[in-house]
């Protein structure tokens, strides 16, 4: 389990790192392709810089520590759906350097999917990748205690209603 930190019990946080891989000169049309494969639980060990973790000359595996995520009561519908999607994603931002095109790097994670919506919205690149089960519950529990969805409420089609009371 990764460590937690309560923060004061009003907003929980989570250390954790990203793995990005890069191959080099997967098809005719692109040099690089780049992707997150995995954000892990951060370790001491990891340090606060980026390192490589294997280069082949073909595929690249860098690990980029020190990334915090905390959990905001405002973004609870975010967390709600990203929980009743079938399968709970990480989704991590990422940039590809404008002068070096065989460079890229994640930006920022997060557990809400609506966060992750206006990212894509605003263009930017995000990748998603499972959740681990400890943090499922996690979040699960953060968000229970957090937030509550609105009540879905039926509304009677305007042919069903009386004419005077059609708004």
């Amino acid at each position: 389990m990764p460590t937690v930190d309560m923060h004061a019990a009003r907003r929980p946080a989570v250390q954790v790192a990203v793995v990005m891989e890069r191959e080099a000169a997967p098809n005719r049309w692109e040099d690089w392709r780049f992707r997150i494969t995995e954000v892990v639980p951060h370790e001491d060990a990891f340090g606060s810089e980026a390192r490589v973790l294997r280069d082949d000359g073909r595929l690249r595996r860098t690990l980029h520590p020190g990334f915090r995520l905390e959990l905001f009561r405002d973004q609870g519908e975010g967390y709600y759906l990203n929980l009743t999607s079938g399968a709970p994603v990480w989704f991590v931002v990422w940039r590809i350097d404008d002068e070096d095109p065989s460079r890229a790097w994640p930006e920022t994670v997060s557990l809400s999917y609506n966060e992750a919506g206006r990212w894509l919205d605003a263009q930017e690149r995000v990748d998603n990748v499972p959740l681990q089960v400890d943090l499922v519950a996690w979040l699960q529990a953060y968000t229970d205690e957090n937030y509550r969805p609105e009540p879905k409420i039926r509304r009677r089609p305007q042919s069903f209603v009386a004419p005077d009371q059609r708004s």
